[in-house]
């Protein structure tokens, strides 16, 4: 090994001797502003005015120095290296807690990736779900109608040719019934009666038609299922019905008459 090799020890005496020497001779200039502050002022005033202006000169000198960073121009390698190994060492610690500080994210980012495709997943199963129970509810609408156009149809059909069946014998004996115990009255029995009346102008209906036509007002025009009463309306009929409760008058027309709503 050379005898001219220089270890970390020496590099670091070297460095403090030369901060050593720069503190020395800030101490001097501190000392050379302390005494220009003790001199007296009975000198003349060009000197006073040169002292002031070196005064001025050395307080910002000193300011100078106290303010600076502390530089050193040594051409020694040693000192050089332990400078450039302290300087590696506080690089590779700043990019040390970068990298940390980056693999927390990345770590972070990749949780929230994880539950971000989690999600996209049961999206798609409850995706995949929906469009599974909407083809079976296709199918068993399909199904449905088949059954309907079919089985189910006739069978409704046939309810209703029964229903209507058993409508017109209702009617039929509806009308039988009143046929034969509500007739129309006999033309010549008003002629035996003394004092009697007019024979009527217009042709009587039966009650069986009274009813008819109420009826058809009811069932066309629920609205309005006034009828209005004629001269071929036979008024023993008409106080009939609206005794038994079976016609109702109109509140504001009395010529006017309905069918009871017994279906509501």
């Amino acid at each position: 090994m050379s005898n001219d090799y220089i270890g970390p020890v020496d590099a670091k005496e070297e460095i403090l001797n030369e901060c050593e020497s720069i503190w020395k001779h800030m101490e001097e200039c501190q000392s050379k502003v302390m005494l220009l502050g003790t001199e007296t002022l009975s000198k003349s005033d060009v000197k006073l005015s040169l002292l002031m202006t070196r005064v001025k000169a050395l307080t910002a000198e000193y300011n100078h120095w106290q303010n600076r960073s502390l530089e050193l121009n040594s051409t020694n390698p040693d000192v050089l290296l332990t400078l450039g190994k302290e300087e590696l060492q506080k690089v590779k610690s700043d990019l040390e807690m970068m990298l940390s500080t980056v693999q927390l994210k990345n770590k972070q980012l990749e949780e929230d990736l994880k539950r971000e495709q989690q999600w996209h997943e049961e999206q798609e199963q409850l995706l995949h779900t929906l469009n599974v129970i909407e083809e079976e509810t296709k199918a068993q609408v399909q199904l449905s109608k088949k059954r309907l156009n079919t089985g189910t149809f006739n069978e409704l059909q046939n309810k209703m040719l029964k229903l209507k069946t058993y409508k017109e014998e209702l009617l039929n004996a509806l009308g039988e019934f009143l046929e034969e115990h509500f007739p129309l009255p006999e033309k010549g029995r008003s002629a035996k009666m003394k004092n009697s009346s007019e024979e009527p102008a217009a042709d009587l209906i039966t009650l069986n038609e009274i009813l008819e036509i109420l009826m058809d007002k009811l069932v066309s025009t629920p609205h309005e299922p006034y009828a209005t009463i004629n001269d071929s309306f036979w008024p023993p009929y008409v106080e009939l019905l609206l005794r038994h409760g079976i016609a109702l008058r109109h509140p504001e027309d009395p010529n006017r008459l309905r069918l009871e709503a017994f279906h509501m």
